[in-house]
């Protein structure tokens, strides 16, 4: 019986893994004293990064095709914006808010998904005019901050906590602090999973790796290569409007400026996590350790107090480049064996 070999996808996913758990580790150990290695810090980078998470998930689908989506940091703000006007202005109720939004995201993935898919224009200019329109629909539905306070359903499902039974301690005060999650988290992971077995056990899934793999060689094979584009659009601006949900869930407002530089956090996390920027490699699973790793560098630097929130860019930065060289180390090595 013969042992199977670790390929170069693999191993670069089981690298982001252990660089994941090294990071942890070393956090856990310079900072001990500050609570680092309380569950609740690790249950916390998971809360803080939910809506985070959802986008990467959508991110990755799109990247397995070979493309790319900067529109989703301005759909977020859009969505959040409508949630927190709609809430507080015109007295909507927050479930009907809710599906509106996921409405708006599939609408909005359909009409990028026909320009890339369809009318071949190139998924950079496609999102990127997706971005102008979405920050500027942000503005014309309100240039103000609005918090949402008055809709009770929404302000109870955003204090939501599930306990955990384990991994409870005693703060300096004597009071038992409980380990918890919030609803977000739920949602993510939930997302999260879905993705994970679309894209291992499902036709529409493994379309997404042939067609980033080699679209004339997906074409022969009888697949529908524009349809393909479109639909994996049309599911990213979906899971996208679903963490606008998510990140409005843990900033209990909209704002203009709301999620800038989000589709940069989700584009690294894929990376990090072993998706390849030409297509065709890549899973949720990197993708959700690439989340955490930018979610653990961002609370090092807030736990070490000393550094500027720049810090978090610049580590992410330089881990950003390593992968992309080790994916072209491991893609000409791979080459050379053919």
């Amino acid at each position: 019986m013969k042992k199977k070999k670790i390929n170069s996808n693999t191993l670069l996913l089981i690298i982001t893994i252990v660089l994941f758990v090294v990071m942890y580790a070393a956090g856990c150990i310079v900072y001990a004293d500050k609570g680092f290695t309380h569950l609740q810090t690790f249950l916390n980078v998971l809360i803080n990064n939910a809506g985070l998470l959802c986008v990467a998930c959508g991110m990755t689908c799109i990247m397995l095709t070979g493309g790319i989506d900067i529109s989703v940091g301005a759909l977020i703000a859009m969505d959040c914006m409508f949630l927190a006007v709609g809430m507080e202005r015109w007295g909507m109720s927050a479930p009907l808010l809710c599906l509106l939004v996921l409405l708006i995201g599939l609408v909005f993935g359909l009409v990028q998904g026909f320009c890339v898919g369809y009318l071949e224009i190139q998924p950079f200019i496609v999102t990127m005019a997706g971005m102008f329109f979405a920050r500027g629909m942000t503005a014309v539905i309100s240039t103000d901050q609005v918090s949402i306070s008055t809709n009770q359903f929404f302000v109870n499902l955003a204090n939501f906590k599930l306990e955990l039974p384990f991994g409870s301690y005693v703060n300096s005060k004597g009071v038992e602090q409980i380990p918890f999650i919030r609803i977000t988290v739920i949602i993510a992971l939930i997302v999260l999973i879905a993705i994970f077995l679309m894209l291992r056990y499902t036709k529409f899934g493994r379309s997404l790796y042939a067609v980033g793999g080699n679209e004339i060689s997906a074409t022969m094979m009888g697949l529908d290569v524009k349809k393909t584009k479109l639909k994996a659009y049309m599911l990213s601006s979906f899971i996208c409007s679903i963490g606008g949900i998510c990140y409005c869930l843990n900033t209990m407002s909209g704002s203009v400026q709301q999620a800038t530089g989000l589709e940069m956090d989700a584009i690294s996390s894929a990376v990090i996590g072993g998706t390849l920027l030409t297509g065709g490699v890549g899973n949720v699973i990197g993708s959700f350790f690439g989340v955490l790793i930018n979610g653990t560098i961002s609370t090092l630097v807030k736990t070490n107090g000393k550094l500027l929130s720049s810090w978090s860019n610049i580590a992410v930065a330089a881990l950003l480049c390593f992968f992309i060289v080790l994916q072209s180390i491991f893609a000409k090595i791979k080459e050379s064996k053919k």
